[in-house]
């Protein structure tokens, strides 16, 4: 076994023992976990050949969930009102039927924008071009009807959204209002001073999938220099520029400190999120069959939630997993922070490695009471 201790407070040996179960299993398998309860850091832990404590690595959609904290603040400063159409920002969005689209609904995967004619080029991505072409689509069913996982676009939408109320990126708000005042290790657009500690997510080639359609989910197109979206953040260029539906790269302890900087706050300083803005920002908005994924599914407002498929934490969890089967969610029924970041892609749903360790502690926070 590979494992560096960073710590394990009391109460919780039995997830180290999990998260040692797996090691011993697999020997290929590599991963950091980290947990805050209440602010404070209670599991810090690293294992397996391929992993070191300072590793950053490539998270998927784990990106959205950083992503939208930024829309969060956004709400909680009154620039976004989420009961406003999205035209009312973006008046190039009103066509097509799109005029009554509310940010809401175009936020929990709603809008039928899952890509465009012809795709998308990959340094179009955090471009205002990506979102004019966006802009001007038809959507794939009634928006606001139904829903299903805007797998790229939902971060088009999310960083134009950001321009049109700040005249910023997203990723600059990001930067300055939330990664450097709470120190967090996860980073939308990954500072060139940094490359030494990035080491790439490593994954199985699958050669019945290797064509990305231009049509398809993923929405790049046929000249993208990728087979396959696992390759996006071992690309220099996305990991630079920090695309926030899948471009972000960090540590479990960034997530996870991410997320208890939101809710509890961290080292005795106040969340930056109010109880308020949480509770309308994770509000499920969307329950049931998701026509992307031909799966069930449950958003929030960007924010994936809890169902029996995904059953990560309480009714009040919330938080966002990446494709490689890494996972970061707060749970404030508990005062959890939760990180978990594999460097070897995992299965993610049901019974996955991520889900055990969080379920494991949920049990040992609730023991401590």
């Amino acid at each position: 076994m590979h494992t560096s201790l960073g710590f394990v407070a009391p109460g919780y040996q039995t997830v180290l023992a999990l998260f040692e179960s797996f090691l011993t299993e697999d020997p290929r398998y590599s991963a950091q976990l980290a947990v805050y309860h209440n602010g404070v850091p209670v599991l810090r832990l690293t294992g397996g050949p391929d992993m070191a404590p300072e590793t950053l690595t490539g998270a998927y959609s784990c990106s959205k969930g950083v992503a939208a904290m930024v829309i969060a603040l956004l709400v909680q400063d009154g620039v976004l009102d989420l009961d406003q159409t999205v035209a009312h920002y973006w008046p190039e969005f009103a066509v097509h039927g799109k005029d009554r689209l509310f940010v809401r609904e175009a936020l929990s995967h709603q809008a039928g924008l899952l890509g465009v004619d012809g795709g998308f080029a990959l340094d179009e991505f955090t471009t205002s071009a990506a979102a004019a072409r966006l802009a001007a689509t038809a959507p794939a069913w009634e928006p606001g009807r139904q829903f299903g996982y805007h797998a790229l676009t939902i971060g088009i939408l999310m960083e134009e959204l950001c321009r049109r109320t700040t005249g910023e990126a997203l990723q600059d708000i990001y930067d300055q209002k939330i990664r450097k005042p709470q120190d967090v290790d996860f980073f939308l657009g990954l500072p060139a001073d940094l490359e030494p500690r990035y080491r790439d997510v490593l994954y199985e080639d699958d050669p019945g999938s290797g064509w990305l359609d231009p049509l398809s989910l993923e929405g790049l197109n046929g000249n993208a220099p990728v087979s396959t979206i696992m390759e996006l953040p071992n690309i220099r260029s996305v990991r630079a520029a920090g695309m926030s539906a899948a471009g972000g790269v960090g540590s479990a302890e960034g997530l996870a400190r991410l997320y208890a900087a939101a809710t509890t706050g961290v080292e005795g300083t106040g969340p930056f999120l109010t109880a308020q803005t949480v509770e309308t920002i994770t509000r499920e908005q969307v329950w049931g069959l998701d026509r992307s994924s031909g799966l069930d599914n449950a958003f929030a407002v960007v924010f994936m939630k809890p169902h029996p498929s995904r059953n990560f934490g309480s009714h009040r969890a919330f938080g966002h997993e990446g494709a490689n089967a890494a996972l970061g969610f707060a749970d404030p029924s508990y005062g959890l922070g939760f990180g978990y970041v594999p460097r070897r892609q995992e299965e993610g749903r049901t019974q996955g490695r991520a889900h055990r360790l969080a379920a494991e502690v949920r049990r040992s926070t609730a023991g401590l009471s």
